[in-house]
């Protein structure tokens, strides 16, 4: 279904103004596209940092990086207010419960990123305490491999996620939008 939005038109300089031209009126498209696009480009994380990936995780925030240009740029510090949640670093058993509350408080739609190879598979942490990977009790959506994961790394993890938003359906909206 195609989505109808007016615009407004804004004759060229020099050129008398002849009145309303109906091609340049609407612009069409399918609200899907619509939706996945202003999606995309609001992205709201949540950080769940806990170990060494967190100086990463700063970094990739700063100028030379600038996720604000992604959507990405303000973090939310509470679950209900964010889309996204970036788990840095190492989870034990232990904190595994409180992931999922986190997880469980978001609202839908909600995203994963499992940042660095701890959150990932438990890194080199091979022991009872360690979570071997945060996909054991949450679905991840993006996995952003590295100890600790380069800045670049980590945009391109936002760039295919922004990505997998874009294609993916929107069933908030329904069918007489």
């Amino acid at each position: 279904m195609a989505a109808t939005i007016p615009i407004r038109t804004i004759p060229a300089s020099g050129q008398p103004w002849s009145g309303r031209h109906a091609a340049f009126e609407y612009l069409s498209t399918k609200k899907d596209e619509l939706v996945g696009w202003a999606r995309k480009f609001s992205i709201f994380p949540y950080p769940f940092v806990t170990a060494c990936c967190a100086m990463e995780f700063m970094a990739v925030s700063s100028t030379p990086y600038d996720t604000d240009r992604f959507g990405a740029a303000l973090p939310r510090f509470s679950p209900r207010q964010s889309d996204l949640l970036m788990v840095v670093g190492t989870v034990t058993h232990k904190q595994a419960p409180i992931l999922l509350k986190v997880y469980e408080q978001m609202c839908e739609p909600k995203w994963v990123m499992a940042f660095g190879v701890c959150a990932t598979s438990g890194g080199f942490y091979q022991n009872y305490a360690t979570l071997l990977g945060i996909d054991k009790i949450i679905p991840v959506d993006i996995y952003v491999p590295g100890c600790p994961p380069r800045p670049e790394t980590v945009i391109d993890g936002i760039m295919r996620l922004q990505d997998k938003i874009a294609r993916s359906k929107h069933p908030i909206l329904t069918e007489k939008f």
